[in-house]
C-alpha cells in the first residue's frame, strides 16, 4: 500500500477511535465520552482512513456529466492529512483524543491504514443483536432516501444492503490481521442499555481516564433519537421515483477535501424534491412496525450459523445473550 497513507511528522493522530458497528450505540457513547473533561472527540464522524472506498462511501463520489468526483489520497496527501489534523486541533493538551467512524469496521482497508500509523490507535467495537441492528438499519436507510422495498423484500432483493455490517465474525477476524486484541475494547450494545455506568468505567479504564471524572448524570446522555417518515409508504414511494436524492444529505455533510462543490441541476432539482417531500411526510417519533416474528426467526437462523466462533475471538459468550 502506498506510503501516503502514513502521517507526515508533526499530524495529530487520535488515541482511539469509536470504529463502529453501525446502529449499535456509537452516536451515545460517542456523546458520553465528550463529556469527559480529559477526552476530546470531534462533533460528526469523520471517515478518513477509508473515504475512498466506494463500497463503504458510495455518497462521497459523484458523477457529473461524463466526469467521476471523488477523492485520492495519493494525488493530495498533504492537504487531506492536514484536514484530518485538523479535526482534532481544539483539543487541549493533555487530552485524550478521540474519533468516531461507522464503517472502519467494515472496511478492511481502514483497520490495515489504522495499524500502520506510528502510534498505537486504541478501537472500540460496539456489537448488537445482528437481526436488530440489521432491522436499525433499514429504517436508517428508510430515512435516508435508500431504502425502496419494505423489510422482507429487501432481505429477498437487496440483503447485503442491512446484513453487511452485522457480519461481525468476518470483520472481526479481519481487524485482528492488522491491530493487536489488546488494542480492542469490545462493548456489547445490550450491556450498554442495561448499566451504561459499568460500561464507561470499563471504557475509561481503557482509554487511561479517571471515570470520576465524567459528569454524575452522564448516563443521561443520549444521542440519535430515532425518528420515523410519518407515512412509510409514501416515503418508500419517493426512495423509488427518485433514487439518486438518497445521496445529496451525505454529500454536503462533510466537509472533506475536494468535497462536491460542483453540482448540476440534476441535484439542485432533487434537494428541492427532498425538501418538499420532508415537508408533507415529516420525521416524527413514534414506534416502527415490528419486524415480524418469522422474519426475526429466519434473521436469527442465519446469524447463529455465519457467527459461529464469535463467542471465542471476543471471549464473551454472546449467543447466549443474542439467540435465547
Amino acid at each position: 500500500m502506498s506510503n501516503k497513507w502514513l502521517a507526515p511528522s508533526k499530524i495529530i493522530l487520535p488515541d482511539f477511535v469509536i470504529c463502529g458497528a453501525m446502529k449499535c450505540g456509537t452516536s451515545t457513547l460517542h456523546a458520553m465520552l465528550n463529556q469527559h473533561p480529559d477526552i476530546f472527540i470531534p462533533k460528526k464522524e469523520v471517515h478518513f482512513f477509508d473515504l475512498d472506498n466506494p463500497l463503504q462511501h458510495a455518497d462521497f463520489n459523484f458523477f457529473n456529466d461524463s466526469n467521476w468526483q471523488t477523492h485520492d489520497l495519493n494525488k493530495n496527501s498533504g492537504e487531506y492529512w492536514q484536514w484530518y489534523s485538523q479535526q482534532f486541533s481544539s483539543a487541549k493538551k493533555g487530552q485524550v483524543i478521540g474519533e468516531d467512524s461507522t464503517t472502519y469496521l467494515a472496511s478492511p482497508l481502514a483497520a490495515k491504514r489504522i495499524s500502520m500509523q506510528n502510534k498505537e490507535i486504541k478501537l472500540i467495537v460496539m456489537l448488537r443483536q445482528p437481526s436488530k441492528r440489521a432491522y436499525s438499519q433499514y429504517w436508517h436507510l428508510v430515512r435516508s432516501g435508500r431504502a425502496i422495498y419494505n423489510f422482507e423484500d429487501t432481505l429477498q432483493l437487496n440483503p447485503n444492503s442491512v446484513l453487511n455490517r452485522s457480519m461481525y465474525l468476518t470483520q472481526i477476524k479481519s481487524l485482528l490481521e492488522y491491530i493487536p486484541k489488546t488494542s480492542i475494547k469490545f462493548v456489547v450494545f445490550e450491556d450498554f442499555l442495561n448499566n451504561k455506568n459499568a460500561v464507561l468505567k470499563e471504557v475509561c479504564e481503557f482509554l487511561n481516564v479517571s471515570f470520576d471524572r465524567l459528569p454524575l448524570n452522564v448516563e443521561q446522555v443520549h444521542e440519535n433519537i430515532t425518528t420515523y417518515p410519518k407515512y412509510y409508504q409514501l416515503q418508500l414511494l419517493k426512495n423509488s421515483v427518485f433514487p439518486r436524492a438518497g445521496n445529496l444529505s451525505y454529500q454536503t455533510q462533510f466537509q472533506l477535501p475536494e468535497q462536491l462543490s460542483k453540482q448540476s441541476k440534476s441535484p439542485l432539482f432533487l434537494r428541492y424534491i427532498n425538501a418538499f417531500h420532508r415537508k408533507i411526510n415529516p420525521l416524527v417519533t413514534k414506534k416502527p412496525v415490528t419486524m415480524s416474528i418469522n422474519t426475526k426467526r429466519f434473521l436469527d437462523d442465519f446469524f447463529i450459523s455465519e457467527l459461529d466462533g464469535l463467542n471465542e475471538l471476543i471471549e464473551y459468550d454472546i449467543n447466549s445473550l443474542w439467540f435465547t
